[in-house]
């Protein structure tokens, strides 16, 4: 027990490093929810670190398995990692691809809360809250994909900054909350 509790103490000492994060999340929402030029280049340049992560994870999952799929993974990684550069030189070009393929994200999204909603049902008391989020992004890929017969660019664009800020902000305040949450509890622990 003595050791949980040096361990828990040792990891507290970075509190710190969930508030910079939570701040940080919020400087994205502002900036993607100004829905300006910034915006667009700002969640460009998110997707492209998102690949980069994506392509080094998959480089890294390639070194631990054999046969086919390490190729398969190195193939995946190679390919993420050029998106994630070409994210990164052109964030403009890129926010507009990801707006032109927004209803088969969220179709693709949908199913997967659905699954993951279910599947938890043993565990978690709200696992109909990811069915419930699943069926609203099936019917969101509908509506986006299916509601403008003129390609409404601007429509699906200022969806995916609402959605992205969105989603930055709620990040931030959760993570400022845990960083004093963390805070909190070290100082109980150092109380004991």
């Amino acid at each position: 027990m003595f050791e949980g509790r040096m361990l828990v103490a040792e990891r507290s000492k970075f509190w710190w490093v969930e508030l910079v994060a939570g701040i940080g999340w919020l400087v994205i929402a502002w900036l993607v929810l100004r829905a300006n030029v910034t915006s667009l280049a700002t969640v460009g340049l998110l997707i492209g670190v998102l690949f980069i992560v994506a392509g080094l994870n998959e480089a890294f999952v390639a070194t631990m398995v054999g046969g086919g799929w390490k190729v398969l993974h190195w193939v995946v990684a190679v390919v993420f990692l050029l998106g994630g550069l070409w994210a990164l030189i052109r964030p403009v070009n890129t926010f507009f691809a990801l707006v032109s393929v927004l209803g088969l994200v969220l179709l693709l999204e949908g199913p997967f809360e659905i699954v993951r909603g279910v599947s938890s049902r043993a565990e978690n008391p709200y696992w109909w809250l990811g069915l419930v989020v699943g069926v609203l992004l099936i019917l969101l890929a509908l509506w986006v994909s299916g509601s403008d017969r003129v390609f409404n660019l601007q429509a699906r664009a200022f969806l995916v900054l609402f959605w992205v800020g969105l989603m930055a902000l709620i990040r931030g305040v959760m993570a400022i909350v845990l960083a004093f949450t963390i805070r909190r509890a070290d100082r109980s622990l150092a109380a004991v």
